[in-house]
């Protein structure tokens, strides 16, 4: 029996849909890189209830993270909408969980990365990518970013940042992403497989 292929976990929680989107592209990027899989998973919301009140798998979308999947990747992307400069609750508390994880030492040596997407242009994305990444480095993980030789980092016009991938998917009417958007998550997961290959080796 052959071993299971090494993978890139792309962690997310997405509220409307642009930072799912954001998602599937760095899953692009990762498929770019021989024998490196891309694994998408989400989050389920969080609430005042007490009560357990969603299904265990989520009806659309990607299943849900477990601690397994997390402990195993080769590398991590974490992607989430901004809240207020840092990132959105459901994704905090799942990463509140893995203490276990932390002190075994499970993620230490990895890369891993940052994405999110943002309602108004200037409405915290730079601040978003840069609290995500304090988790990261508690777990001992290498930091991932994007390089100005990524030809649409310097001429964008809405998302993009070197921290990581953004998408300004505006206040009122949800915009798409740009083509330098796409581009820009593509080179960070490519970036970020690479990395994971060479890390792992």
């Amino acid at each position: 029996m052959s071993a299971p292929s090494p993978y890139v976990l792309i962690l997310y929680y997405s509220r409307n849909g642009q930072t799912a989107e954001l998602a599937q592209h760095v899953a692009r990027g990762i498929a770019r890189v021989n024998g490196m899989e891309a694994r998408l998973r989400t989050v389920p919301p969080v609430s005042p209830d007490t009560e357990s009140s969603l299904p265990a798998v989520p009806e659309t979308g990607a299943p849900y993270a477990s601690k397994a999947d997390l402990a195993n990747c080769a590398g991590l992307a974490l992607g989430s909408p901004t809240r207020f400069g840092n990132m959105a609750a459901p994704l905090k508390h799942f990463l509140d969980t893995t203490g276990d994880l932390w002190l075994s030492g499970s993620l230490a040596g990895k890369p891993a990365g940052a994405f999110t997407s943002t309602g108004s242009l200037h409405g915290g994305q730079e601040s978003t990518l840069l609290t995500m990444m304090v988790p990261l480095l508690h777990h001992g993980m290498v930091l991932c970013g994007l390089p100005y030789t990524e030809e649409a980092l310097g001429k964008t016009e809405s998302g993009g940042t070197p921290y990581g991938p953004t998408h300004w998917a505006g206040t009122e009417d949800q915009k798409s992403l740009t083509e330098d958007e796409k581009k820009l998550a593509q080179a960070f997961g490519e970036r970020l497989a690479r990395l994971a290959e060479k890390l792992s080796n």
